[in-house]
């Protein structure tokens, strides 16, 4: 992983160095211009790559490279009008601007392989509709030239350590770009923070999704979920087909984004499973970018707000996973008709939302701010008896404060149900028979700032192991980590849907036996003047020592 490689750490470190000095701070802005940049050498090194793979086994494979490339906005010209704006592809590879001059690469890059990486997919594609307003804004020939050498160096180091330690190089990269994305290191506008890649293959591990499951996340910003839900479903094909080489991270899951052993079908399959939406287009190019470059080569990721008027999807996912925004209040005019809960505040919208888009049978990881387990509020109430009425709720696992630092403290949970009842039938039997909670206390890092690497796995597998384990006859002890709550405690009068783990837990009260005044004065004293005798201590006559006679004197 790339923590534990100080040498890729640091050509980051160095490629954000020369961005921030060259007049690009923002990191969002910076990010994106990156990935351009990884994505113009990953497309060179892949193309290359698929060429020499279809010499060796003699499969023809057409390079994207070959030919010329004519702009859209000429390709209204007749043949022989467009003739004078043909670009010979060759000279839109990496390897072949690189080598240019300073000030002509900047001019090339701009002008013609941006354009050309932008149209990538063709005119009808979902990449190139969603690359349209991308706009390439280095403008110093330094920085770009920097810039490359530098990514240069990055894929070299990446090459060597896929070699040595036998790390595919699409899992190294990943980590590269996973590592650029924690570089957005504030909350924007919208309440987005990345969630933690832990955290995600923790949920992965809890709903399963599989080949052929339809997967969605309605705010997925980056890919993140997507992305964790690929590599389970990736990891999973690999240990049917017999893989050997598949070792726990440093976070305790096993995991894997190299489809390369996949059958055409089940890449097919695959890629036809994952669908995501947000309302930020620069992370819908971000997210795209991700997946793409984790083998996924025409990803399903939308700009979309999914809770207004205009997203009228309902009942069509077996898995989502998601961590919506927590912005507050949005626009009431504009949100959808079939919500019910009559509010503004997102973290119920989504919720419901969620539960809207779930087939039945579905199921759901969703994090959600703790209020929500206990918001008094006419709509917190309505949505947690929805949870535990419609759905099997099957988990509330409490996440401690420090999980998202240092994008937030806020403390949060996951939800884990599966939808049993529609919004539009009559609920004959309540679908919740048993919630269970778990009281996660440490997740494998630092709960500070720095978020720092801990020894251990913290309660991560932990969770996975007791999640797919419980049972209501054995996890009935209050005062443990976890344990059962039957629907019916949950729903009376005394708890009201209340879900706080708090409200169920039994707390054990140790009795502590203290020593006496008397003896607790003597020991103070005795630190402060030594082994001294009765009538030495008489002759003190201020200070501390005098306070604690006196305090001695009314206690005995």
């Amino acid at each position: 992983m790339l923590q534990n490689n100080p040498e890729l750490k640091g050509k980051i470190d160095q490629l954000w160095n020369k961005f921030w000095s060259g007049g690009i701070s923002n990191p969002l802005t910076a990010i994106e211009q990156i990935t351009y940049l990884l994505f113009m050498k990953r497309l060179d090194e892949l193309d290359l790559k698929r060429q020499a793979d279809a010499e060796w086994t003699g499969e023809k494979y057409t390079s994207k490279f070959v030919g010329k490339w004519v702009p859209p906005e000429h390709r209204d010209k007749t043949k022989k009008a467009q003739k004078q704006f043909e670009i010979p592809k060759p000279s839109l590879r990496w390897s072949a601007f690189k080598r240019m001059p300073a000030e002509e690469m900047l001019l090339h890059v701009q002008a013609k392989v941006f354009p050309f990486l932008k149209d990538l997919n063709g005119s009808e594609s979902n990449f190139t509709h969603h690359m349209k307003n991308a706009v390439f804004i280095i403008s110093k020939p330094a920085l770009l030239v920097e810039a490359v050498k530098i990514i240069d160096e990055i894929f070299d180091v990446m090459e060597k350590d896929s070699q040595e330690k036998g790390q595919a190089f699409q899992d190294i990269q990943g980590d590269v770009y996973e590592m650029l994305l924690s570089e957005i290191a504030t909350a924007g506008k919208n309440g987005q923070f990345r969630t933690p890649r832990h955290i995600i293959k923790l949920i992965a591990e809890l709903v399963q999704p599989q080949l052929g499951h339809r997967i969605a996340d309605p705010a997925c910003g980056s890919g993140g979920f997507l992305l964790g839900a690929y590599q389970y479903i990736v990891t999973g094909l690999a240990k049917k087909a017999g893989a050997k080489d598949l070792t726990p991270d440093e976070d305790g899951f096993v995991r894997t984004s190299v489809a390369a052993g996949l059958t055409a079908k089940a890449q097919t399959v695959l890629q036809e499973s994952l669908y995501g939406y947000d309302i930020d287009a620069t992370m819908v190019r971000l997210g795209l970018m991700n997946l793409m470059m984790h083998g996924i080569d025409e990803p399903h990721i939308d700009y979309k707000d999914t809770l207004s008027k205009s997203y009228n999807q309902e009942a069509e996912y077996d898995i989502v996973m998601a961590n919506p925004p927590f912005t507050g209040s949005i626009d009431k005019s504009d949100i959808n008709d079939k919500l019910s809960l009559g509010t503004t505040k997102t973290e119920l919208l989504f919720v419901e939302n969620i539960y809207r888009l779930l087939k039945k049978g579905g199921t759901a990881g969703v994090i959600v701010p703790q209020g929500v387990l206990f918001g008094s509020a006419g709509a917190f109430k309505a949505l947690r008896k929805q949870l535990v009425e419609c759905c099997d709720l099957k988990a509330v696992i409490a996440l401690p404060s420090g999980v998202f630092k240092p994008y937030a403290g806020v403390a949060t949970a996951i939800l884990l149900f599966t939808k049993v009842w529609g919004p539009q039938d009559k609920v004959t039997k309540p679908a919740t028979e048993h919630v269970w909670f778990y009281d996660m206390r440490a997740d494998g890092y630092s709960l500070d700032d720095k978020r720092s690497k801990q020894e251990g796995c913290g309660d991560l597998q932990d969770i996975v192991d007791r999640y797919h384990a419980r049972k209501i006859e054995t996890d009935t002890d209050r005062t443990a980590q976890c344990f059962m709550v039957p629907r019916t405690e949950i729903a009376d009068e005394k708890h009201n849907y209340d879900l706080s783990l708090s409200r169920y837990r039994e707390d054990v009260f140790e009795e502590m036996k203290y020593d006496p005044p008397g003896v607790i004065l003597d020991r103070l004293i005795q630190s402060e003047v030594g082994d001294v005798s009765k009538a030495d201590l008489a002759k003190f006559q201020g200070g501390i020592v005098r306070e604690l006679l006196e305090l001695k004197g009314m206690v005995e």
